[in-house]
Order: structure tokens, then sequence, then C-alpha cells
């Protein structure tokens, strides 16, 4: 499961014109899963992303976590996490996940995450064509994979 982190001071998810999801200050979370991704990577990724200290405190340092500022979170399935272009130009996606395995996965993580920060977390729309739009705060972006833990 990979994850593309973005602080963020306003996100939303556009879909047909229509904002399916908006969110202040937070984090935008690009989730990709893999087909061997399993329970065992949400959790670990969940508890990662709500312990990961990229909000500033009183002395403008980076040492908050999302849960310590109480931001909020949009979560938006992004299978091109997954892109492989080892050969040629056209990016292979053969490590994603199938939509019978990561849908399910997709919804297990945004309702761990939701859980975990005891609140909802915004969506985009599983295999719909989405505008996501965001002012990156800092701008920090962070890259996760389960299966780096090491």
């Amino acid at each position: 499961m990979r994850a593309l982190i973005q602080r963020v001071s306003q996100a939303s998810v556009t879909i047909s014109g229509t904002i399916k999801s908006e969110i202040g200050a937070g984090m935008l979370v690009l989730l990709g899963v893999e087909a061997a991704d399993t329970k065992e990577d949400i959790g670990w990724l969940v508890r990662k992303i709500v312990s990961l200290r990229i909000f500033e405190d009183g002395e403008g340092k980076m040492n908050l976590s999302i849960e310590d500022c109480g931001g909020d979170a949009l979560v938006v399935s992004q299978f091109t996490l997954h892109a492989r272009v080892k050969k040629g130009n056209r990016p292979s996606f053969d490590k994603a996940a199938r939509p019978d395995h990561a849908v399910p996965m997709y919804e297990a993580f945004v309702s761990s995450l939701s859980e975990a920060l005891g609140k909802a977390v915004g969506t985009g729309e599983f295999g719909a064509m989405m505008e996501v739009g965001l002012v990156n705060d800092g701008p920090v972006t962070i890259w996760i994979d389960t299966k780096n833990r090491e």
C-alpha cells in the first residue's frame, strides 16, 4: 500500500462538476492499493499517518501530528501510485490491485483512519474521473510504502 501525503491548507474532490468532499487544514492522502496488500498494511499505515509529525508547533517546527492539531483528512484512491516505468514510456500498473480487492481495502482504510481520528474523513469516488484541488501547505509532501517498513 502506498500513500502520498500532502499537508494542505485546503483540499477538495470534484466529480462531474460537483464537489464531493472538501476539507480545511489537514492532509490529502492519495492511496494506492497493491494486489499483495493486507489488513495489516492498513493498520500500520493508519497508525503511521495519524502519528506523523508534519504540522508546525508554536515555534514553527514540524512537531505536531494531525491528531494533535485536530486537522481534517481527505483520502483519494490512486492506482497510478503503483506505476512502473522501467521499460518503455507507457506506465505499467500490474502491481496495482484489481477493484475486487482494492475497493474493500480502500473503504477499510478510510473507515480505520476515520476511527483513529475520531471524525469523518472526506473521500473521492473509487474509479471516477476526479478533479483534485489542493493548496499544499509548506509545501510538505511525504511518500510512505508499507512494503518498506524497515
